[in-house]
């Protein structure tokens, strides 16, 4: 599960790229796709070119000033201004968004069966589902939203916990940390033994507890014993004697006028500590006690702060590792992606190639096609590429609906183009076949027939060197008018362009 990525959350309002392919419920048709993202459509607009941009991708792209549209070079129509992208040059074209919006969707989460349309995936679905992969916050761990509830109240090593004694919120791992400072956690006297004193009560329980060992009085010259407080006065009558010798020990150490003066403060603290009431040797030794009490708390809180900053250094350490390899992944990912798109192109233009000369182009949704022609978005069009043999010429047509040169707006415009190929070493140049166009009457009874012979003296017939030659052909081929009143040309918004390369000689 962790090795998934977080879903994207829902969005209404554009500002996410297209759709996952992986939606689809049916097959997957190119018009459906963003020329920015190779995603489906999510709240297309067509720019001024033709070509179609979801609303994310297509602002994405100009938020840094007019650019050239990569897909009309990509197609070889690049024409300014009209395949320049900027700002408030392209518009929403809700005939695609309806058609996008109206396919069958399926749920890409893994092991949910949610079944409907991309428009209601949208609306309802694609931010809910119990399948969709999300991160923690707290520890950044990938699972199902389905699973959250459970991995935040016993899984997540980040996790709050309440204290037992004091009830107050900590993370789970500070839980040592939280113990050494929480004012309720039970601790035990040193002197009487006594258990569960309270943190916040301990100093008051020492202040009082006959059992608790304090130092000797005369610590002052040099005795180091710690005695119970209820029998200190034994011991000061017991070791009299041991403490008038050290305190003349005291006395001859004394060397020089400041060092006597050092020893007389000291004696006259000892002495006026001896003579204190008892009630103010008691506050006496509670003060002393608790100010180690305090000293040792902050100790504690030193090394505990001193643990938060290593494991604060450790936790930056992790967190830069985590984002370069989530880079790393990222570039794979988008490297992974132009391959796709790139063999997907490969795909389909194998399956349309023919090896025979022959090549029959279909040209569908003739209608919308020529009025983007005649706007301007898409003056011209290419076949896919044929073949003359396996290993032959590769040619391909170009045709301009609206007309190209001196047909322009009266004719349709109809070229030949000879492409570059991967064994044009092994061919004989310049092309010099017999080529013949034809648009096909679809009762098959008065075909628009032209042929013409290359002049070999043209760039456009000899060896490419560049993907393709400059297009040859006929710029008069068929009259518009012609073409709009006899309608076996043109049936179901179908027309069909047929070319035959003669291959005497080859």
């Amino acid at each position: 599960m962790a090795a998934q990525e977080p879903s994207p959350p829902s969005s209404l309002e554009g500002n996410k790229p297209g759709f996952p392919k992986k939606i689809l419920a049916n097959n997957l048709e190119e018009k459906h796709l963003c020329n920015s993202c190779q995603k489906i459509l999510r709240r297309p607009l067509q720019a001024q070119c033709g070509h179609r941009f979801c609303s994310f991708c297509f602002h994405k792209i100009v938020s840094s000033g007019p650019q050239n549209c990569s897909a009309c070079i990509k197609e070889d129509l690049f024409e300014e201004p009209t395949s320049i992208l900027k700002q408030g040059g392209a518009f929403p074209d809700n005939a695609a968004r309806r058609e996008v919006e109206a396919l069958a969707a399926v749920c890409p989460n893994e092991g949910c069966t949610w079944t409907g349309t991309i428009k209601e995936f949208e609306a309802s679905h694609e931010g809910s589902c119990d399948f969709m992969i999300i991160l923690c916050p707290s520890c950044k761990e990938l699972m199902r939203a389905n699973e959250q509830e459970r991995h935040n109240e016993r899984e997540c090593p980040e996790r709050t916990l309440n204290c037992k004694y004091c009830k107050e919120p900590f993370l789970l791992k500070n839980i040592k940390a939280h113990d050494e400072i929480c004012p309720k956690y039970p601790m035990i006297c040193e002197g009487c033994a006594k258990k569960k004193i309270p943190r916040e009560k301990y100093v008051d329980h020492i202040k009082f507890c006959s059992k608790f060992k304090a130092p000797c009085r005369f610590h002052v010259v040099g005795c180091d014993t710690s005695v119970e407080k209820e029998k200190i006065h034994d011991h000061e009558r017991q070791c009299s004697y041991e403490h008038l010798n050290l305190l003349l020990h005291f006395i001859m150490g004394i060397k020089s006028l400041r060092d006597l003066e050092m020893k007389m403060s000291q004696l006259m603290g000892a002495a006026l500590e001896l003579q204190l009431q008892s009630e103010k040797a008691k506050v006496a030794d509670t003060f002393e006690n608790i100010v180690c009490v305090l000293n040792r708390e902050m100790e504690r809180s030193c090394a505990t702060m001193e643990a938060y900053n290593r494991q604060h250094r450790l936790d930056q350490d992790k967190i830069e590792i985590l984002n370069n390899k989530v880079r790393q992944l990222e570039r794979t990912v988008s490297l992974r992606d132009l391959s796709i798109v790139e063999m997907e192109g490969k795909m389909r233009e194998m399956s349309a190639a023919t090896y025979d000369g022959i090549f029959v182009w279909k040209i569908s949704d003739f209608t919308k096609k020529r009025q983007d022609a005649v706007a301007g978005r898409a003056p011209a069009m290419f076949s896919p590429a044929f073949y003359t043999s396996k290993y032959g010429y590769k040619m391909c047509l170009r045709i301009y609906l609206n007309g190209d040169g001196t047909g322009r707006g009266t004719h349709l415009s109809l070229f030949f183009v000879v492409m570059r190929g991967h064994c044009d070493a092994l061919l004989k140049w310049p092309f010099n076949q017999k080529v013949t166009l034809m648009l096909l009457d679809q009762n098959n009874k008065e075909h628009i027939i032209d042929a013409f012979r290359p002049d070999i003296s043209s760039s456009s017939f000899q060896r490419p060197v560049s993907d393709m030659n400059i297009a040859s052909g006929c710029p008069l081929f068929c009259s518009l008018s012609k073409l709009d009143s006899k309608n076996s040309y043109i049936r179901d918004d179908t027309i069909f362009i047929k070319a035959i390369v003669d291959l005497t000689g080859l």
